[in-house]
């Protein structure tokens, strides 16, 4: 071998190596879901500034984890992946960040702090009469907030029996609307 043949194989070596510990460190952050978005802001000097981590908001995420469930059958008094009730969906997503909230869907009358049906927010929480009584039957958690256009995600014991996403305009449920309440 020559001497330049020598180089040229010790650089491929020192290549490879680093190329490995680069991808397999790439690969066993996204493996275990350490893997961030990070952003680098450039001025206008060309320097690099502070690094900004893109994270979702506590409300985005209550919004995602409740989106994973979409279809999950209803089941009366139900309060697990295998099946919920209205209240016992809403109190399931809200647990999993550790966030108390009433199991039974009357109990949420008193609670949490009311705010406009114009100022709600992502993972606001809407309160509905029941289709048969006058008191609080039916909750959903808000998930594109757009004042009485507003969409939310709730466990329908209705035609669908699932859990879906619904608009507040949708007249069954437009009509028993009582109040929004915040418990973020």
């Amino acid at each position: 071998m020559t001497y330049k043949n020598i180089h040229f194989f010790k650089f491929r070596i020192v290549f490879s190596l680093v190329l490995f510990l680069f991808l397999t460190d790439a690969f066993s952050s996204t493996k275990t879901g350490i893997c961030k978005k990070w952003y680098y802001e450039i001025n206008s000097k060309d320097t690099l500034t502070e690094p900004i981590q893109n994270e979702l908001s506590l409300r985005d995420k209550i919004i995602n984890y409740g989106r994973g469930l979409l279809g999950t059958p209803y089941v009366a008094a139900g309060c697990s992946a295998k099946g919920f009730d209205c209240s016992g969906f809403v109190y399931f997503v809200f647990n999993h960040f550790n966030i108390k909230v009433p199991r039974s869907s009357s109990q949420f009358k008193n609670f949490g702090k009311e705010i406009a049906i114009e100022e709600v927010q992502k993972g606001d929480i809407l309160l509905f009469l029941s289709p048969t009584r006058n008191v609080i039957g039916h909750v959903g958690i808000v998930t594109n907030p757009k004042g009485l256009d507003s969409d939310f995600i709730h466990s329908s014991s209705g035609r669908e029996m699932k859990v879906i996403v619904t608009s507040l305009k949708k007249p069954g449920y437009a009509k028993r609307f009582v109040k929004a309440v915040r418990v973020l």
